[in-house]
């Protein structure tokens, strides 16, 4: 997936210099109408449709945020997972719109904007849930074996309940994830349920269901996973111009209207007391 299109456009941007390579981003990207973002390519937050589009539920919101700022055309990269701060903090892109949860790691190598979203953790499952597995403290219990993404924060969510090393395995997409359980070389995967159920919503014919969503614990603590924009941190007047007009998507209900193609709904609005400091912090 090569050349230069804006969001929604036929083709995917190669890596490049970003908007902000020459001064502040913010001024720059105004100046051009134009700005750059990198996504994963793992739906349903950021990815290419069967046309080659770029869509997802942060590259939509991205859109109209920096429309409201005044830069009409957003370009995008496809990067793995465990490269898109790499990337960003080389000047690739601007910003990251793959609905990226918000880490003390990670917050120690970039900018977060405010929660766009929080999410629960499910399973992917073979079709009946055979081992009746519910949660990860389950699939430590009966020691079988999980698929994770490369990178993702569903692996310390696993060690954390118990899940033997020997028993994760880490995978660089959600579709192969799928044919992991498929294959019963695992038993089930496990990531967000919006993820999930976007997965199996797309896949009909597959043997899988998802459990319902679940909170996990990390040393006997509740998790709470959010997701949201990532810039440099360099970039802080980019950031606290994104995180007003954020916020303004999801006080006036345009948020919704946005995501709600992509399996998000009210649940997912973050709560009014979580914020990006406390989650960078935990």
């Amino acid at each position: 997936m090569v050349g230069a299109a804006a969001v929604g456009g036929p083709a995917l941007l190669a890596a490049c210099e970003s908007t902000g390579s020459g001064g502040d981003t913010l001024t720059s990207a105004r100046d051009a109408k134009t700005i750059k973002i990198g996504i994963a390519n793992e739906a349903p937050y950021g990815f290419a449709d069967s046309s080659g589009n770029t869509t997802g539920e942060a590259p939509e919101v991205a859109r109209a945020v920096f429309k409201a700022l005044g830069i009409d055309n957003v370009q995008a990269s496809v990067v793995p997972f465990d490269q898109l701060i790499p990337a960003l903090n080389a000047k690739q892109f601007d910003v990251v719109a793959a609905g990226m949860n918000i880490t003390p790691t990670r917050c120690k190598a970039a900018l977060f904007s405010d929660p766009d979203y929080s999410a629960l953790t499910a399973l992917l499952v073979p079709k009946g849930n055979p081992q009746g597995i519910t949660n990860l403290q389950d699939a430590a219990a009966k020691k079988v074996k999980i698929a994770v993404l490369s990178a993702a924060v569903e692996k310390g969510y696993a060690t954390g309940a118990g899940v033997a090393e020997s028993d994760i395995e880490t995978l660089d997409n959600q579709n192969n994830m799928l044919r992991a359980v498929t294959a019963g070389r695992v038993y089930a995967a496990a990531l967000t349920d919006i993820s999930l159920k976007y997965l199996a919503k797309q896949n009909p014919d597959a043997a899988v269901e998802v459990t319902p969503g679940f909170t996990p614990t990390e040393n006997g603590q509740p998790v709470v996973s959010a997701g949201g924009f990532v810039f440099r941190q360099s970039d802080g007047s980019l950031r606290d111009a994104f995180n007003q007009q954020l916020k303004t998507l999801h006080t006036n209900g345009q948020w919704l209207q946005i995501v709600a193609p992509f399996g998000f709904d009210q649940s997912n609005v973050p709560k009014a007391d979580l914020t990006t400091d406390k989650l960078c912090a935990a």
